[in-house]
């Protein structure tokens, strides 16, 4: 897996420690590529990075986060590398003016969204990744890992170096930018005729 020799004990602490992470990694990967491949790809750059720097990783503090970052820096330094993609997707070259103006038409939708949870929970992990992968970068990432990966902020906001009010922002804004494309979504399945038949009987029971 890996072109650096490691002593026992390093490779102990990496299968004890880091290992165990692997399938929260590639769900994270997921979410940021196109194909599965990608993903596993990107988890077994990921890992290999991992694998040899494990001896700077400090015992007792969060090795979700310290992979994630990882993980983090291994995408952008792939979508960096290709240059087939377009460069703006680049966490770096993300402002808070794009979000400023993707704000416009974020919510538009949550008047007439009742009951967000309810559908919610209707979709599948497929949509919601497909639907994920419209948002900006730096606002997938966010919602990927306080919502998805259930992270605190604070460690949210040292994974994407940027203050804990910044990642507050972006998940709020997010939130509304992801309920506005699965409201559009659920529209075309016809949703919303089955919550509000659904919502019909139980008055009239």
């Amino acid at each position: 897996m890996t072109d650096k020799r490691l002593d026992a004990r390093q490779r102990e602490q990496f299968k004890r420690l880091a290992w165990p992470h692997r399938a929260v990694l590639l769900r994270t990967a997921r979410y940021l590529t196109r194909r599965d491949n990608e993903a596993e790809d990107l988890v077994q750059e990921t890992l290999i990075k991992a694998m040899n720097a494990i001896d700077t990783f400090h015992e007792g503090t969060n090795m979700k986060a310290w992979l994630t970052t990882i993980l983090r820096h291994t995408h952008i330094d792939r979508i960096r590398a290709d240059q087939r993609r377009p460069a703006t997707v680049s966490l770096d070259a993300c402002t808070p003016m794009e979000l400023a103006d993707d704000g416009t038409e974020v919510g538009i939708h949550d008047d007439r969204w009742d009951k967000p949870d309810e559908l919610l929970n209707r979709f599948e992990d497929q949509a919601v990744i497909d639907v994920l992968k419209t948002l900006p970068e730096h606002t997938r990432w966010s919602l990927i890992l306080v919502d998805v990966e259930q992270m605190d902020l604070a460690d949210a906001a040292r994974v994407l170096e940027v203050p804990v009010g910044t990642i507050k922002s972006r998940v709020h804004r997010g939130r509304r930018m992801l309920r506005d494309r699965l409201y559009e979504v659920a529209q075309r399945r016809g949703w919303f005729d089955d919550v509000k038949a659904t919502e019909g009987s139980s008055h009239e029971s």
